[in-house]
């Protein structure tokens, strides 16, 4: 677990030679202090015992432990085995999950055992000896404290570099789900990795990418009882992945981020399980594709259906715009434009002329006969259903495409 090392040097040759002589007659007692230390460590914690077994914990502890005594009377030109010892040792524990206060610990109890043990070695024995010994302390608690900081320093750089790959892995899963990939066990791993339920309602939302300032800002909003989000940047987007609690359903996320989280964007219906998120996450995209270039609201699927249906077929899109709207598009810019504004109104105001009227400020004959002549030119019937769905469908196909070449 541990060792000792050197620090400075005794200052005269006599000093040194007795403080060899001392460590060499302690070394026999190795075995006897290895068991004390580790009692000692047990004592002061069960995770010791947990993380290694205890034959490998002797053995380390061993070969720790004689390293730093005899690093402490080496000559002054000596290699460090004492400090590469402990930046190695840093890295295993980091790697095997020993808490790093523990760690620091074993050095600490390992420094003392050894320098009592060269003190009762000494005592009452060799009162010149005793007088090295004391002259060393600063040097060998100065060395003590260096391999700790050693250790400490190596561990903590494996602990960033395992959360950095833990990470990674974890991203790469998550990924996966939203790619839709299939393998084997996917969605169990990314489960227990991200700390999420497996099965259970789930949502996606895909924010069109753009530079925001308060990015952060908008996160730490949404982050609520009820809901657990992840996101994911990408080069062209931003998803996130939304587990919804029992309770919490589409009404509620989306009132969660309106004007909190930057739009535009989509809301993909409620999946049931992270094995499903690559299918949620492209509706959410398709969502996202029913938003205009100049939108900044968050929209759902389930809401957009039509316009979705649209975007998802672009060359029957075209084709609908084509044979029912072509002779509206022929016309001049302002008498198409004018035919057209009335008909949304129209639509807004679920076919109701005179609330049409009010918001386009004319007579409601007026608005009675720009829907004759749009009828007229499209040869369809407004009161027909069929007709009245190809019609408002090639409308919006119509808007979104000239959308499109606008932006």
């Amino acid at each position: 677990m541990s060792g000792l090392a050197n620090g400075r040097r005794p200052r005269t040759g006599h000093d040194w030679k007795l403080l060899k002589e001392a460590c060499t007659a302690l070394l026999p007692r190795l075995p006897e202090l290895v068991d004390q230390h580790l009692r000692q460590l047990g004592e002061h914690s069960s995770v010791y015992g947990s993380v290694l077994p205890y034959d490998v914990q002797w053995r380390e502890a061993e070969e720790a432990m004689r390293i730093g005594i005899e690093a402490i009377s080496a000559p002054r030109a000596s290699p460090r085995r004492d400090l590469e010892y402990a930046e190695e040792a840093g890295r295993r524990r980091a790697q095997q999950g020993l808490p790093l206060d523990l760690l620091v610990h074993s050095y600490r109890n390992a420094g003392y055992l050894v320098w009592d043990s060269l003190l009762e070695g000494t005592a009452g024995k060799d009162p010149e000896k005793l007088a090295v010994l004391m002259r060393s302390a600063t040097m060998v608690w100065s060395a003590v404290d260096a391999q700790a900081a050693v250790a400490s320093d190596a561990y903590r750089a494996t602990e960033l570099e395992l959360r950095r790959r833990t990470d990674e892995q974890l991203q790469a899963l998550l990924d996966a789900l939203l790619e839709g990939r299939s393998a084997p066990g996917l969605a169990a791993r990314a489960a227990a990795g991200l700390d999420l339920p497996e099965h259970g309602p789930y949502a996606v939302i895909v924010l069109r990418a753009e530079r925001r300032d308060g990015r952060e800002a908008f996160h730490r909003q949404i982050q609520r009882a009820g809901f657990r989000f992840i996101w994911r940047m990408r080069t062209d987007c931003e998803v996130g992945v939304v587990a919804l609690g029992a309770d919490e359903g589409l009404d509620g996320l989306a009132r969660l981020l309106d004007g909190r989280c930057p739009g535009p964007g989509g809301i993909s219906p409620v999946v049931a399980g992270l094995a499903e998120l690559g299918h949620a996450r492209r509706l959410a995209e398709l969502a996202l594709r029913t938003c205009p270039p100049d939108a900044t609201g968050i929209v759902r699927l389930d809401q957009r259906m039509p316009t979705a249906l649209v975007v998802s077929q672009p060359e029957l899109a075209g084709r609908l715009v084509s044979e029912v709207l072509g002779e509206v598009l022929a016309l001049e810019p302002a008498d198409r434009a004018v035919l057209l504004e009335t008909l949304d109104a129209w639509l807004a105001c679920e076919g109701s002329a005179g609330r049409a009227a009010g918001r386009l400020y004319c007579h409601r004959n007026t608005v009675f006969n720009r829907l004759r002549r749009l009828e007229q030119l499209t040869s369809r019937s407004l009161a027909r259903p069929r007709d009245l769905v190809e019609v408002s469908l090639a409308v919006e196909a119509h808007r979104l495409a000239k959308r499109q070449v606008t932006h």
